[in-house]
């Protein structure tokens, strides 16, 4: 032990000595042998903890600082904590507390602010005393200021107690002192590891680095670039990336030590600022040598004058390179400790506090990275929480629903207290059904309720996690949603259906705070995995639809993402049904008053087309122009001139098929074919007027609404625009791939030459009819580069060429068509993609699942002579037969959104011989098979019939 500085209340614990100033470090006989655990300077009073729990003070004692009353000029045993291992000491001007092992704390000397937390009436205390009012919570660590004290608790609160003149309690500006430990609530939710005080201001230190300060702010000892007093804590947002590792106070300045990278001077590697009646030591763990800089007037630079410092001084002595128990990579830091007191030096070798953190992400800490390893959170709740100590988790349990989840707040003092809502989903106990309106719901209203500012933090962090663990948490809310709608299957009593709504809403908001982050980052997980494919069974949807047209609050269809494909069918179906059901209750009540009023022209409640295969296109412009909105909700029925079938679905289905046929054929030149990937896309010097593109956006609205599908060679973006979704790269690398292939390639150049390597400029150059065409993609475009700065610029403005405004007017005249029939509430229910489903079908085939699904009628059954040689004709099938089969059959080659499961075949014998081909009633998807007995003879009729399947005749 060293000691130098100011010796004239003997707080040197050197004994008897002449000179009231030691100028150079000097040894301490009374320590050798002993380890000292820790060291508390006050302003002439000092304070040892050796390593066996034992405290001895030495200094002044005028009031009561010691805690005994023995010899002043040596350090003395504190008798009264004799029976406790004290572990930590601090020490203000005039008062000392002291914490055990326990997490208790001890204080005594001057309370005449109530600093000493005791609630008595004295001065001053002579014999430590228990702080009785922390007795239930386990402190563990202290910081004394002038008049003010500081204490952390294991539960990472921050308690404060004494004099308020400048705000160094953060309790408020009304509060001038306080007697007792008072929790500072602001602070809840942060994890510390420090807590340190000044003259009067205080920090307290987050696992991140984040600095907290408060209080006296005259020198700007808060570093908050002002002189304004603070009476709540501040963040100190200048050093929040700074990875701070440790900070301590001055009377009026304040010095935080951050973790140096490997590389950096190992010497010293904080910069601080010297203010009057003030110094600082450090301490280099590398060389061994102490630096001090500051007020030297009393010696306590121990520099052998008592001249002040501007800048750090070597200390006397034979400084060796540190070689205790510590980290190997021990010198990578400086250790710092701005002494509160100006005329008193320690060195003390035998104790360092140290932050080491392997892990530097740890103190990337910010509003978009969370710097928590979610693996090892997982690991960790999972050895906390285990089967075999279901005791353990009964109290986990319990300390989150009554303590820890109660205190959420929705205003959070810093990004660090949000780390809770990113990791307590990891918790088994959170996916127990048991703890659902315990645990899950309580802690999801907190999440829902938080302000605008930490849920967007929320949302980052969220944005970036692995995709298992981000389907996690929806996998968790979708579970408490299941859980709450099977009890409300089973019945709620009338009195608890507002509470059961509630909950309810919570966890479908909570669902819809996730779908918006996945879909705002590109999908982390796929969008069928917020599907609840229980929901069908668990209510009626169709009910639930109906109470969403009327505006009812918490509806599932507030929340369409949930929805399966199956469900958002029976929506739409229902959502049909009722457009129709009106539309023909309005035509049957015109037609009612036109028997009364002559001037009321009855209607037909169908909406009937009446068509010419050889016109099929100019026949259905003129009907349709001619219909009214409301007619269009009306049950579609086609008649083709010259032909005998009565429209009961299968005629319609054929009408769909050939005027898309008709309308997309190249004559038209409205649509420009993309031979790559087979689709087509909007001609942008199509010489037809907008009509065509209003019938087109017509038959498909009517398409979706007579749940007929239609073969439509459109990219997905096209149902992206339906649905004012904005198409993106990934779109034009589907619509013509090679130039998508080209465009990823000019982002992902890792040079900085890329205006010379790709030589673009903010231009396309589009054909038109032979010739070709510069349009500029921006204002002046054909004179500005595309360079590495602003290649993504280039991409999104070529994208939103070819799709958007290129194409705008055409556009919106099949944007217009189609709304006119298929507008609404019900569009918002889909994805995209599940919109092109429902439109064009899709092509995932499942041969056997159609095979199983088949139904049979007449003598016919699945393992009928006639029927075991049709299967295995139809399986030996190559797929275009059986694409062809299908549109023969039903009308399309592609299967409805659902699912094979959904296409019910019908198989029926018919009385003719093997020499008849089989007939189809597409109507009905029904086929009429002779009895065939030879598979060859069955093979070639199939095909002969398969082949020749356009037109409707009676059979």
């Amino acid at each position: 032990m060293l000691c130098w500085g100011n010796a004239s209340f003997g707080q040197l614990g050197l004994g008897g000595i002449d000179e009231e100033i030691v100028l150079e470090p000097r040894k301490s006989d009374f320590f050798i042998n002993k380890k000292v655990r820790d060291v508390g300077c006050g302003l002439r009073h000092t304070v040892f903890v050796l390593d066996d729990g034992t405290v001895y003070t030495c200094g002044c004692n005028d009031l009561g600082q010691l805690g005994h009353e023995k010899s002043r000029k040596k350090p003395e045993q504190v008798v009264a904590l004799d029976a406790q291992n004290i572990v930590a000491v601090s020490c203000g001007e005039a008062h000392t507390l002291a914490l055990n092992d326990k997490g208790q704390v001890y204080a005594w000397g001057l309370d005449s602010d109530g600093q000493l937390g005791l609630l008595g009436s004295e001065e001053c205390i002579r014999v430590p005393r228990n702080i009785k009012s922390l007795s239930d919570i386990q402190i563990v660590q202290v910081a004394c200021g002038y008049y003010h004290s500081l204490a952390l608790s294991k539960g990472n609160e921050v308690f404060c107690w004494g004099q308020n003149k400048y705000g160094q309690l953060g309790l408020g500006i009304d509060c001038k002192k306080q007697a007792s430990p008072q929790l500072i609530k602001s602070l809840l939710g942060i994890p510390f590891t420090q807590v340190a005080a000044g003259g009067a201001h205080s920090f307290v230190l987050t696992l991140s680095g984040a600095i907290f300060g408060w209080g006296r702010n005259k020198f700007g000892q808060l570093g908050l670039n002002d002189e304004n007093d603070r009476y709540v804590p501040n963040l100190l947002k200048s050093l929040r990336t700074q990875k701070i590792v440790y900070i301590c106070c001055g009377e009026d300045h304040t010095a935080a030590l951050t973790k140096p990278n490997v590389g950096r001077n190992q010497e010293l590697n904080a910069q601080l600022t010297e203010l009057t009646r003030q110094h600082t030591s450090a301490f280099v763990p590398s060389s061994g040598r102490i630096y001090s800089f500051g007020l030297g007037g009393n010696g306590q630079l121990g520099t052998g004058s008592t001249s002040n410092r501007k800048s750090p001084f070597t200390v006397k002595g034979n400084w060796f390179p540190y070689t205790g128990q510590c980290p190997p990579d021990i010198g990578k830091f400086c250790y710092i400790n701005v002494l509160l007191f100006p005329s008193l030096s320690l060195s003390l070798f035998s104790f360092f506090v140290f932050f080491f953190y392997s892990n530097d992400d740890h103190y990337r800490t910010g509003t978009k990275f969370s710097g928590v390893d979610m693996n090892a959170a997982r690991l960790l709740f999972h050895k906390l929480i285990q089967p075999d100590h279901p005791q353990i988790s009964q109290q986990v349990a319990a300390s989150l629903e009554k303590n820890l989840i109660p205190k959420l707040t929705s205003s959070l003092p810093d990004v660090e207290a949000l780390r809770f809502y990113l990791t307590l989903p990891e918790c088994p106990l959170m996916s127990d059904s048991n703890n659902f309106t315990t645990i899950a719901i309580p802690f999801g209203t907190a999440l829902v309720n938080l302000e605008k500012a930490p849920l967007k933090v929320l949302e980052n962090w969220w944005s970036v996690l692995e995709p298992p663990l981000f389907l996690k948490i929806v996998e968790l809310f979708k579970e408490v949603v299941v859980h709450l709608l099977k009890l409300y299957k089973i019945g709620i009593p009338p009195s608890e259906r507002r509470i059961f709504n509630n909950f309810l809403h919570t966890a479908l908001k909570v669902l819809e705070i996730l779908h918006r982050v996945n879909e705002k980052t590109g999908q982390i997980i796929q969008y069928d995995k917020f599907y609840i494919h229980e929901v069908q069974e668990l209510i009626d949807i169709r009910n639930d639809y109906i109470n969403w047209l009327a505006d009812i609050p918490v509806t599932i269809c507030t929340y369409p993402f949930v929805f399966d494909a199956q469900a958002k069918t029976t929506l739409l179906q229902t959502d049909a049904v009722l457009q129709m059901q009106m539309a023909i209750d309005q035509a049957h009540r015109q037609n009612v008053s036109s028997l009364f009023l002559p001037v009321i022209e009855s209607v037909n409640p169908c909406l009937i087309l009446v068509v010419r295969r050889e016109n099929i296109v100019g026949d259905a412009m003129e009907v349709l122009r001619k219909t009214k909105n409301i007619d269009y909700k009306k049950p579609l029925k086609v008649i083709f001139v010259g032909e005998d079938a009565v429209d009961a679905g299968g005629v319609r289905k054929e009408f769909f098929l050939l005027i898309m046929r008709e309308l997309l054929d190249p004559k038209y030149g409205m649509f420009r074919y993309y031979e790559e990937s087979r689709l087509i896309w909007f001609s942008d010097k199509t010489f037809e007027d907008s009509d065509l593109f209003h019938l087109i956006g017509v038959i498909c609205g009517l398409a979706i609404y007579n749940f007929t599908i239609v073969d439509l060679h459109f990219p997905l973006a096209l149902y992206k625009k339906l649905l004012k979704k904005k198409p993106s790269l990934d779109d034009l690398k589907e619509l013509v791939p090679d130039v998508g292939r080209s465009m990823q390639q000019l982002l992902d150049y890792p040079e900085d030459d890329v205006e010379e390597t790709f030589c673009l400029n903010f231009t396309i150059t589009v054909e038109n009819f032979g010739a070709t065409e510069v349009k500029e993609l921006v204002l002046n475009g054909a004179d500005t580069a595309v360079n590495k700065q602003n290649r993504q610029e280039f991409v999104d403005a070529y994208v939103d060429y070819i799709f958007n405004k290129s194409v705008a007017s055409l556009f919106d005249a099949f944007h217009a068509g189609f709304h006119k029939v298929c507008g609404g509430k019900v569009l918002q229910l889909f994805q995209p993609n599940e919109l092109q489903a429902m439109v064009i079908g899709n092509t995932n085939y499942d041969w056997k699942e159609l095979e199983k699904n088949t139904e049979y009628k007449g003598e016919y059954w699945a393992e009928h002579p006639t029927i075991k040689i049709f299967w295995e004709v139809f399986h030996e099938l190559p797929l275009e037969k059986k694409k062809q089969f299908l549109l023969f059959l039903t009308g399309s080659d592609r299967i409805p959104i659902l699912g094979m499961k959904s296409l019910k075949l019908v198989i029926q014998s018919t009385g003719g011989g093997e020499e008849y081909l089989p007939v189809s009633h597409t109507c009905f998807n029904l086929l009429d098979l002779p009895k065939y007995t030879e598979k060859e003879t069955l093979r070639s009729k199939l095909i002969q019939a398969i082949d020749h399947n356009e037109g409707f005749s009676l059979i």
